[in-house]
């Protein structure tokens, strides 16, 4: 890590920095959960947001939540290039601070490729190099919106106090528009606040019942405390999506989410925690259910991946929770009635490649099965749709296959997804670096 230059803050503006200014581009996606390179960052003056916000309302700087606030009455928040968002800890020491869009409000986060918009720990911003973040010390951000699902529109988003009609989420409207989130990093987000595996998570990145008319452009999620990112619903499309670390699931769908993904990469840090259930490994790629209960609806949960880049460790890592058992479970698990269709993917580097089980689960046969490469530790695919995929794109074995990437795993050195780098992986705008060097 090279030697940080502090700067005095007079002299110091983060959206004005040039973007040669900025990083080492020669090591690109130094993911470190290490602050100091946000030395210079901790040394902004800090606005704290306490209350919801229902008048158009710009944020730069460092800004501070102070518990959950919501965008609410027709308000747009706009987050200037560079601006990082932190939350205030509680009693506890825990920063719990959530950033919510109601159906009533709408968000302008456009970052840039040198200076994105960054939603982080609180520690990271402590002005100490030495200090570590953890998944949860940032709440996370949550977008509601009135497109279809196939839940009733009185359902309240999963993680936010439950009978208030603010944090509704379904309607009609199609094409929504929550806004646009584009240039836009999400660190150690995410909480339970009732416990592991409650079904009642805050994820890092929420969108319920999110229209077309959004954007959700280079977004990465890293170190969440549960999923990345969760659909519940809606029909909004999404592109140029990392997912690294994340501790449970990196992409969730459900609730008859029926968008388009375009260009998205799952990558696993085997140094990271995990949750498990009963003791098993709860962490997949890509986690797909039509509902909870597993029902048929009108409305079914039928997600379109173009180009996904599944990657987990190397090789069959054991559960640093239990000790026993592989820390990863599926690259893809569709179930509960849910449907996939599959464009350009590649899976490797879990227990199981693709699995699908239960009633009316399938891998569509709208999926161009020749685009389709997969390894499984023990299974490449199992279940309905999956035997369409051609047998030479089937791999097992107790080596991740590299299925034409340059170096694909992130704890073997020398990270390098190419060719399959569609969104700028390894760019500037997924650094953690953002300070000047020397």
């Amino acid at each position: 890590m090279k030697k940080l230059t502090l700067i005095a803050v007079a002299a110091l503006s983060l959206t004005a920095c040039q973007h040669d200014s900025l990083t080492d581009s020669s090591s690109p996606f130094d993911m470190k959960p290490t602050s100091a390179e946000y030395i210079t960052a901790s040394a902004l003056p800090v606005t704290t947001v306490n209350a919801d916000i229902t008048t158009n309302t710009t944020w730069s700087g460092v800004i501070e939540l102070d518990g959950n606030i919501a965008v609410k009455n027709g308000a747009t928040l706009t987050i200037q290039p560079g601006t990082f968002i932190k939350a205030k800890p509680n009693a506890a020491g825990e920063g719990r601070g959530v950033l919510i869009i109601t159906k009533t409000g709408s968000i302008n986060a456009t970052g840039t490729e040198s200076q994105p918009i960054i939603f982080t720990s609180y520690r990271l911003l402590d002005g100490n190099e030495n200090t570590t973040a953890n998944p949860g010390d940032f709440g996370g951000v949550v977008l509601l919106g009135d497109a279809p699902t196939n839940v009733p529109t009185t359902t309240t988003v999963e993680g936010l106090p439950t009978n208030n009609p603010e944090f509704y989420f379904g309607g009609s409207n199609s094409g929504h528009s929550a806004g646009i989130m584009k240039y836009v990093r999400i660190e150690f987000a995410g909480y339970d606040f009732v416990g592991a595996n409650s079904g009642n998570e805050v994820n890092a990145l929420t969108l319920a019942g999110v229209g077309s008319g959004t954007t959700i452009d280079h977004i990465q999620v890293s170190y969440g405390q549960d999923d990345s990112y969760e659909f519940f619903g809606g029909t909004v499309n999404a592109s140029n999506l990392v997912s690294f670390a994340a501790e449970d699931d990196n992409f969730d769908f459900d609730n008859g989410y029926t968008g388009t993904i375009t260009c998205a990469l799952s990558l696993a840090d085997s140094n990271s925690s995990h949750t498990t259930s009963g003791g098993v490994s709860d962490t997949n790629g890509i986690e797909l259910d039509n509902n909870a209960g597993g029902t048929s609806t009108a409305l079914l949960t039928h997600p379109v991946i173009n180009n996904l880049t599944i990657v987990g460790p190397s090789t069959n890592v054991l559960s640093p929770v239990s000790g026993v058992g592989p820390a990863y479970e599926n690259g893809i698990h569709i179930r509960r009635n849910g449907r996939l269709t599959l464009n350009n993917a590649v899976v490797t580097g879990y227990p199981v490649g693709i699995k699908v089980e239960g009633t009316g689960s399938e891998l569509s046969s709208a999926t161009n099965y020749s685009s389709v490469y997969v390894h499984g530790f023990t299974t490449s695919v199992t279940g309905a749709g999956t035997s369409g995929i051609p047998a030479a794109n089937l791999l097992t074995g107790s080596s991740a296959a590299l299925w034409g990437m340059t170096q694909p795993f992130f704890n073997n050195g020398g990270w390098n997804v190419s060719p399959r780098n569609c969104g700028d992986f390894q760019g500037l705008w997924t650094k953690y670096d953002f300070s000047i060097v020397e």
